[in-house]
């Protein structure tokens, strides 16, 4: 599970976010370039821009829900 304790603070502001437990994957970034993008000088990838719409949180859980490491957190559950 992720830690909003452990959130690296690339992640855009808003409920969801990357924590440092990343292990750069590139999972979340080949499923939603748009949501996720990659720091190249930590090796992690981040929130770039927050879900705006129903069927971009949809994206998200499902993202969440197929994350190897549970690094990406959700802040508003």
């Amino acid at each position: 599970m992720a830690s909003l304790a452990e959130r690296l603070p690339i992640n855009v502001s808003g409920r969801y976010y990357v924590d440092a437990s990343c292990i750069d994957c590139d999972q979340c970034r080949s499923v939603s370039a748009e949501l996720f993008g990659r720091d190249k000088d930590n090796g992690t990838s981040f929130v770039r821009r927050q879900p705006v719409n129903p069927d971009e949180v949809a994206q998200m859980n499902e993202i969440i829900a197929g994350c190897a490491t549970n690094s990406i957190g959700d802040d508003g559950v």
